[in-house]
């Protein structure tokens, strides 16, 4: 189904109403997705389509997947978690993965920026250089 520009838009500002400066109000959320879906404006299924998805990009967004090749141990996800929370907020969620072909080291994914310090992304490089 195609989404209209106006049905985008009003999705867009019922979004950022729902808001707060700690991270999306479920709450309003909720209670804006009702009154949507009860009252039916025209376009409404545009807008509930646009509105689903931008909460899926913000809670992507708000995603933390952590691998490395072994298991982390409680102090070393406790210091990782602390890390990003500092620098982005306390509304993190996290996954933690064991990959053994990384080798070493981690790599942090926080919706769509990656960060790669393991060995395999290392050795990968060196061999795209030669």
């Amino acid at each position: 189904m195609k989404v209209s520009k106006i049905a985008t838009a009003t999705a867009r500002r019922i979004f950022r109403l729902c808001q707060t400066a700690s991270g999306l109000d479920e709450a309003k959320l909720s209670v804006a997705v009702k009154k949507i879906a009860t009252e039916k404006p025209r376009g409404y299924r545009g807008i509930l389509l646009a509105l689903k998805r931008l909460v899926r990009l913000e809670l992507e967004r708000r995603h933390v997947v952590v691998q490395s090749a072994v298991t982390l141990d409680d102090s070393e996800r406790q210091r990782i978690a602390a890390g990003l929370k500092e620098k982005y907020g306390d509304s993190l969620t996290f996954e933690y993965q064991v990959d053994p072909a990384l080798l070493g080291g981690l790599r942090v994914r926080l919706g769509s920026d990656v960060w790669d310090g393991t060995v395999k992304g290392r050795l990968d490089r060196l061999a795209q250089a030669f």
